[in-house]
């Protein structure tokens, strides 16, 4: 059975028509407005009607970045989109005329799922994904399922307290994982040593045309691509948070497998090695239990688009 995937984004949508291989079929991208839920709604409406078009099509899946409701039929709370308790399920289904069923999942649990099912996690049984971006979402796969909690909020391993009185975070509170794992993190210490380091940031700033409030991850990539000592120091001390958070939750989880998706990832080994040492070096009892292997994803953006039309499918 076919099914559409949907990755609802701040400002635009991109949708594709999967099939049970985790291929997509045709995919098409819609702008839209954060503000305006309604405008989301029409936009995943839209989509649908091209879709289908040319395939017979019999779910629909929603990925959306916040907590979904148990039911996996509304949007409790998002961050960066107009949803409060918000039941998209149904605004959508009344707009699509057609009795499709519509699965509401989280964004990070759809992008990991497609990694077990289809990517890097296909031979594995308990999985970790991070999804490292402007935050760090996160979705764990224990013996085979999906891990989503009793309301629908697990595996929210960003919003892990790393750093008593840490760095401020947009949840409300402080020392999160995120605030040291993440693309913004990356990019607040870049520019950050920009300016209190201006010499040894020579090369970086040149990349930023000398003003550190343009340096963005991918600069701080490409510098350490090109062997910058500063850019290389950057990337391994993000590797560093990654790997021993992820031992944390390994002493919790015990995955065999932890997978790093993410605009970083394009980095490589200049963010995993640095990873997988400190993840060794923070797993307990190191020595008497097997380790997780860490490995980059493999579907890159259209993950979460794979994931959603595989779980609606469930």
């Amino acid at each position: 059975m076919h099914a559409i995937g949907v990755d609802i984004g701040g400002t635009k949508i991109a949708a594709g028509v999967v099939d049970e291989e985790g291929r997509i079929l045709a995919q098409t991208r819609v702008s839209t407005e954060p503000d305006d839920a309604s405008s989301i709604d029409r936009a995943i409406a839209e989509v649908y009607a091209v879709l289908s078009r040319d395939h017979e099509v019999g779910a629909v899946g929603l990925a959306a970045a916040g907590f979904v409701s148990p039911d996996r039929t509304s949007v409790l709370f998002a961050p960066n989109i107009a949803w409060r308790d918000y039941p998209i399920a149904r605004r959508v289904g009344a707009l699509l005329g057609d009795d499709v069923p519509i699965v509401v999942e989280n964004d990070a649990n759809a992008a990991g799922w497609a990694e077990f099912r289809f990517g890097v996690g296909r031979e594995a049984t308990d999985m970790l994904m991070l999804t490292v971006g402007t935050g760090l979402g996160g979705a764990v796969v224990v013996g085979n399922e999906l891990v989503r909690g009793r309301w629908g909020m697990a595996a929210e391993v960003g919003h892990m307290r790393v750093v008593p009185s840490g760095h401020y975070c947009g949840c409300g509170h402080e020392g999160c994982w995120e605030q040291y794992a993440s693309g913004s993190a990356l990019v607040r210490d870049a520019r950050a040593a920009a300016i209190s380091r201006p010499r040894e940031a020579a090369y970086l700033l040149d990349l930023a045309e000398g003003v550190a409030e343009a340096i963005t991850g991918p600069l701080v990539t490409l510098a350490a691509q090109s062997g910058d000592a500063l850019s290389i120091e950057l990337l391994a001390d993000l590797g560093r948070w990654i790997g021993e958070g992820s031992a944390s939750v390994a002493a919790l989880l015990d995955p065999e497998l932890i997978v790093v998706g993410g605009g970083v990832g394009a980095a490589g080994d200049l963010l995993l090695k640095p990873a997988r040492e400190a993840y060794a070096e923070a797993l307990p009892a190191r020595g008497h239990r097997p380790e997780a292997r860490i490995e980059l994803a493999a579907l890159g953006n259209e993950a979460g688009i794979v994931g959603a039309a595989d779980l609606a499918r469930l």
